[in-house]
């Protein structure tokens, strides 16, 4: 938590005003009783009506001092704990783009939208309330027992005493919640991981009539959670029961001593509301802290989850200096590559050795989870393998600072995702200055330039978020365009056109061998009929390249292969 404090440092005026106007706010309340014990005394006792209306007038002065002062603290507090947020919030998410995808799926990202969203606006919340009563409450406690020594000692000591057993319960629970609070954002986590689930996979879940059992187990998390908070809340909750009690005890005392000193004449009646006053001061901000604490303690929980993200420190890191690449027949060379996930007990990719020249185009092909799409990860270094050497351009992959890299490729996942916006917005993710002709060429290109002819907006037909309004094939060919506006050097396809026919897929293959500035072509599919033309396939089995070769030379040699195909296309025609 301690290291969240450095994003404190372009806002130290407000943090420094805020509590600065707040004490001076308290220093203004102290006052009072004073004035009041000085009415009762010198005003009324003596029955001077002009004495009482002018202490009136100071006490009213006094008051109003300490709204202007309240409400300048107020401003600058809420100013300094939204900024404060504001940028924090900028610096959890710029960190959470540099963190790898290994990382990404051991955090999982319902924890992420939770620390962003819900741990943010708590510790916005505690920092806010910290600047505002952090120094103000224990100034008034403190100030108000100080101000009771001054009109009678033995009295004041009534306020010692209260104070200390105070501060043990209030410290007491609070160290006792801050690790409850902590499990409780982490079983919200959990509830949040169930509801993004649901509400992605409302379909499935529906069409498999499981919606019962999602309620079911949606129920026993949220009672988990509910269960938690309600243990938690009445240990906090222990704090204004057992203020009052002391509080009010101390107030009984006090009554009781302070009329045994009027009566000995040591003291006047004034003196005794004075102190009176001074006892419920220290209630009211004592109600205020428990509050604080309460709230505080949330925050600290919140800002240690913050705290562990930032920490976090990218597995994938680019070098400062960039060497200059090396002259190599092959854009891409794979050398005994090894990748092993995270936790993971065996090799996803095993001894894989591959080399493409330039304008090439590479099929991989293979069963489920053979590690077709693995391998094209690490080839844009999404995942960093455990053992052998990745070249592009005869350079190794890890020379390459991340965006020159990345900027070499043009990638289409196997999951079509398109973001909320017009398509034009869409087309220019990979080249912000991309004009409307090579948006749409790069339609034509990828069979989607009727989709935007169909659309009354044409380039200006707004995409929901995800791509809702747009079919399956219509999405994947999205998709494709946007990879091709970029004109990379590199163009990826991992599986993208699983949702087309064979005739469309047929004209995208088609018209990307005749892009003019000749990329290489990496097609992942479960088609033989999409990679038959390749220049290259390699087929992998188990995370094993168990054959590398053409079409023709793969339904010889390869068994793997030949059963694929055949399996699309029957025996007769292989």
């Amino acid at each position: 938590m301690k290291k969240l404090l450095v994003y404190m440092k372009g806002y130290r005026k407000e943090c420094i005003l805020a509590p600065l106007f707040k004490m001076t706010e308290a220093l203004f309340e102290l006052f009072i009783p004073l004035v009041v014990a000085a009415i009762i005394d010198n005003g009324i006792g003596n029955n001077d009506t002009g004495y009482v209306i002018k202490m009136c007038l100071i006490m009213g002065t006094l008051g109003l001092l300490g709204l202007i002062c309240a409400v300048t603290a107020q401003y600058f507090s809420a100013k300094a704990a939204a900024c404060f947020a504001q940028k924090l919030r900028h610096v959890l998410f710029e960190h959470i783009q540099k963190l790898s995808y290994t990382q990404l799926d051991k955090i999982g990202s319902s924890t992420l939208i939770t620390r962003l969203t819900s741990d943010m606006n708590q510790l916005q919340n505690g920092v806010n309330m910290t600047l505002r009563l952090f120094l103000r409450s224990p100034f008034i406690v403190f100030g108000a027992m100080i101000m009771a020594f001054t009109i009678n000692t033995k009295a004041a000591l009534i306020f010692v005493g209260a104070i200390v057993l105070l501060s043990i319960i209030v410290f007491g629970i609070m160290l006792g919640s801050i690790p409850l609070y902590n499990k409780i954002q982490q079983k919200l986590d959990d509830v949040l991981e169930i509801t993004k689930e649901n509400l992605s996979g409302v379909r499935v879940i529906r069409a498999f009539r499981k919606e019962q059992e999602e309620i079911e187990e949606f129920e026993d998390t949220n009672n988990m959670l509910t269960t938690l908070q309600n243990f938690t809340g009445k240990i906090s909750t222990l704090m204004n029961p057992l203020t009052f009690i002391i509080i009010n005890f101390a107030v009984i005392i006090l009554i009781y001593t302070g009329a045994i000193e009027v009566f000995n004449g040591v003291i006047t009646q004034g003196a005794v509301v004075a102190l009176y006053n001074y006892m419920s001061q220290i209630l009211v901000e004592l109600i205020k802290l428990v509050s604080f604490i309460i709230l505080l303690t949330k925050a600290v929980a919140c800002g240690n989850r913050i705290e562990a993200v930032l920490e976090m420190k990218p597995d994938i890191i680019s070098p400062n200096d960039e060497t200059a690449c090396e002259n190599s027949s092959y854009i891409i060379e794979l050398n005994h590559a090894y990748l092993k996930y995270k936790n993971a007990s065996g090799f996803s990719l095993s001894d894989i050795n591959l080399k493409i020249k330039q304008g090439e185009t590479v099929g991989i092909i293979g069963g489920t989870g053979s590690g077709k799409s693995s391998l094209v990860n690490i080839i844009a270094r999404f995942y960093d393998i455990e053992k052998g050497d990745i070249f592009i351009k005869g350079k190794n992959i890890k020379d390459y600072q991340k965006d020159n890299l990345r900027n070499l490729f043009g990638i289409v996942p196997q999951k079509a995702v398109l973001f909320k916006g017009t398509v034009r917005e869409n087309m220019k993710w990979g080249k912000k200055d991309a004009s409307d002709e090579e948006i749409i060429n790069a339609l034509t290109i990828a069979q989607a330039k009727e989709i935007i002819d169909n659309k009354e907006n044409g380039l200006d037909f707004i995409i929901e978020q995800g791509g809702k309004n747009l079919s399956g094939g219509q999405r994947q060919r999205l998709t494709i365009a946007r990879a091709i506006v970029k004109n990379p050097e590199i163009l990826i396809l991992d599986d993208s056109s699983s949702a087309l026919d064979y005739a469309t897929d047929a004209k995208l293959r088609k018209a990307i061998r005749e892009i003019k500035n000749n990329p290489t072509v990496i097609i992942v599919s479960q088609r033989t009929s999409s990679i038959q033309f390749a220049d290259k396939i390699i087929v992998l089995d188990d995370g094993h390249a168990v054959g590398v070769g053409t079409h023709k030379e793969l339904l010889k040699n390869c068994s793997i292969y030949k059963e694929i195909h055949d399996s699309q296309f029957g025996t007769e025609e292989s």
